[in-house]
């Protein structure tokens, strides 16, 4: 019996090498698509059942509704990880972590100036470095793992223990903040009201948590097979097609959803939303990623790390200066992710 899905996977791979790459790409589409509504409804279900399990709307916000925004990155990397394809399931998470801080908050504070919140410059952006450099030293020096340029299974039990307890601050510390009457926003994690949850049914929200999860799987599978078949007709790298086409596919609902944010003047979480789904694209996607399946990295991946660490001290300096990132340090964040997709380009 499951043998049957891995035919299925099989034949759906074949069918794409041999579809005219006009197909291809609209394969690709309808994978980010699959992706990215598939993890609305999961988390619309899971969030109504957690609801009427009496789950306090703060812990749903802050757990459910946040992963789920990762949902589209763990899918294409697991599945990627898992086919040994691991220059795309790294580079995906990278990719999107660089997407998500240099250009989606370049261009909402070219729209608008964003202001920023102290614990975001003061904890959040720290511990985001702080995470990108423990990828980079259990990737590259093999800290908890026999070999280098690897992220094996320990490396990936680790991250997801950090991960854990991540979870675990994030919660306690909203709790604390709620008991002292706060409004809750926590690593661009807004609470949950009541009335923003969607009461399903019971059976209406199994349906979405299975037909979600299934969606979401799917949606993998067709992304990971259309972008490797456009690499290998351009030209292109793995590691390119992930940094570029899919990282910019899969965070496509983030860039729209803060642009509309900014023409209405409401950007002041836009840093803490990129900080935070920096920190779990890393610790979550690349935790269970490569805790199923080791992930080999390249010298390009190790660069582009070094890159995601030095974009990210070039926000915070930008966000520490006047507390808010302004039109021109908008421009030059943009400016600077052009330039390096110009470099990644011709590398």
């Amino acid at each position: 019996m499951a043998s049957k899905p891995k035919r299925k996977e099989q034949l759906m791979e074949k069918y794409i090498n041999s579809a005219p790459l006009a197909l291809v790409v609209v394969f690709l589409i309808v994978g980010f698509v699959f992706l990215i509504k598939g993890a609305d409804f999961f988390v619309e279900g899971s969030s109504s059942i957690a609801k009427k399990l009496k789950v306090p709307s703060i812990i749903i916000g802050l757990t459910i509704v946040a992963m789920g925004t990762s949902l589209p990155e763990t899918a294409v990397s697991v599945t990627a990880s898992m086919v040994h394809n691991n220059e795309l399931a790294i580079s995906n998470v990278i990719g999107s972590n660089i997407f998500n801080l240099m250009f989606v908050i370049g261009v909402c504070s070219i729209l608008t100036p964003i202001l920023v919140q102290r614990d975001t410059i003061v904890r959040d952006i720290p511990f985001s470095v702080l995470c990108a450099l423990l990828l980079l030293g259990l990737g590259y020096l093999a800290i908890g793992d026999a070999h280098g340029m690897t992220l094996g299974h320990l490396d990936g039990i680790l991250f997801l223990i950090i991960f854990a307890g991540y979870i675990f601050f994030m919660i306690r510390t909203a709790m604390k903040a709620r008991a002292e009457g706060k409004k809750v926003e926590i690593e661009g994690v807004e609470e949950v009201e009541d009335g923003e949850l969607k009461l399903l049914s019971y059976p209406k929200s199994l349906l979405f948590i299975i037909g979600g999860a299934a969606a979401i799987a799917f949606g993998g599978d067709l992304t990971v097979d259309a972008a490797s078949r456009i690499a290998i007709d351009l030209g292109m790298s793995q590691t390119l097609v992930g940094l570029t086409i899919v990282s910019i596919g899969t965070s496509l609902p983030e860039l729209v959803t803060s642009v509309v944010a900014a023409r209405k003047n409401e950007v002041d979480m836009a840093v803490g939303n990129a900080v935070g789904s920096n920190v779990f694209n890393i610790l979550m996607v690349l935790g269970i990623a490569s805790a199923i399946s080791p992930v080999s990295l390249i010298t390009e991946n190790v660069i582009d790390i070094l890159v995601l660490i030095i974009f990210s001290i070039v926000v915070w300096a930008f966000a520490k200066s006047r507390k808010k990132i302004d039109r021109r340090e908008g421009i030059v964040m943009v400016l600077m992710y052009l330039a390096y997709s110009t470099y990644i380009i011709m590398r």
